[in-house]
């Protein structure tokens, strides 16, 4: 069975209830990391297919994107976002968050391009969250970013400002490979992924994950853009071109 990483994040929900429900995931193949351990599990051959950060395939010497559908977002992504007590330009340090890559690169690129500050960027563990206040702000991603929503008085979301520099949507995520597979299987792997954004809100009950935000259905079908389009192939392009 082709071993398969995903990510253990509530955006991934629709790509692992599809999956489940044509029979291509089970215990023994499915492997959960947050983002920026996903890429080593395929790197070092733990899986066979992983989603990975867009951040990643610039280590990634011969792989295949396999998969129409990716986690992105055409504007606010609500999950991904610096969080600070004062205005940016007020801020000093910004705590980076250690799970995931992608955004850290994502903020540097913003904060020289668009920002044009010069905040000292300071490396995290688990629970730096609290030491947002005064003149030191914080990157935070995924899940744990909707318990902060609205509780600073600034947020910046990171895939509305990078809309606001390029037009282009942001891709945060896509499906890789490093090994060759069968055509069969991608036809099938693409169909269950294309089950799954479909069923977004089965795919929300059926995986017990209404908790998880105030509202995980505006989430998954607002703020989360799943279809890897001809303007989100640009986009992580012009993002690859930038961190080189």
């Amino acid at each position: 069975m082709i071993r398969i990483g995903a990510l253990s994040y509530l955006n991934t929900i629709p790509f692992i209830y599809g999956l489940k429900k044509y029979n291509l995931i089970s215990e023994d193949n499915i492997v959960y990391n947050f983002p920026s351990n996903s890429a080593k599990s395929l790197i070092n051959n733990d899986v066979d297919v992983a989603l990975i950060p867009s951040v990643a395939l610039r280590f990634l010497k011969n792989y295949s994107i396999i998969s129409n559908f990716c986690i992105g977002s055409e504007k606010e992504v609500d999950s991904v976002c610096v969080y600070s007590d004062v205005n940016i330009n007020d801020v000093k340090e910004i705590i980076l968050d250690y799970q995931s890559n992608t955004s850290v690169e994502l903020l540097k690129i913003i904060i020289k391009d668009y920002w044009k500050i010069s905040p000292k960027l300071i490396n995290s563990k688990e629970g730096y969250e609290s030491n947002i206040k005064g003149s030191t702000a914080a990157l935070v991603i995924g899940d744990r970013a909707f318990a902060l929503n609205g509780k600073y008085k600034y947020t910046y979301d990171l895939a509305s400002l990078w809309y606001q520099m390029t037009s282009l949507p942001f891709v945060f995520a896509c499906w890789v490979t490093t090994v060759k597979l069968s055509d069969d299987f991608i036809l099938n792997f693409n169909s269950a992924l294309e089950y799954g954004v479909r069923n977004i809100d089965l795919a929300i009950k059926e995986e017990g994950m209404e908790c998880v935000s105030k509202d995980p259905g505006d989430y998954l079908n607002n703020k989360i853009s799943y279809n890897f389009d001809s303007r989100k192939k640009e986009s992580l392009k012009l993002f690859l071109e930038k961190i080189i």
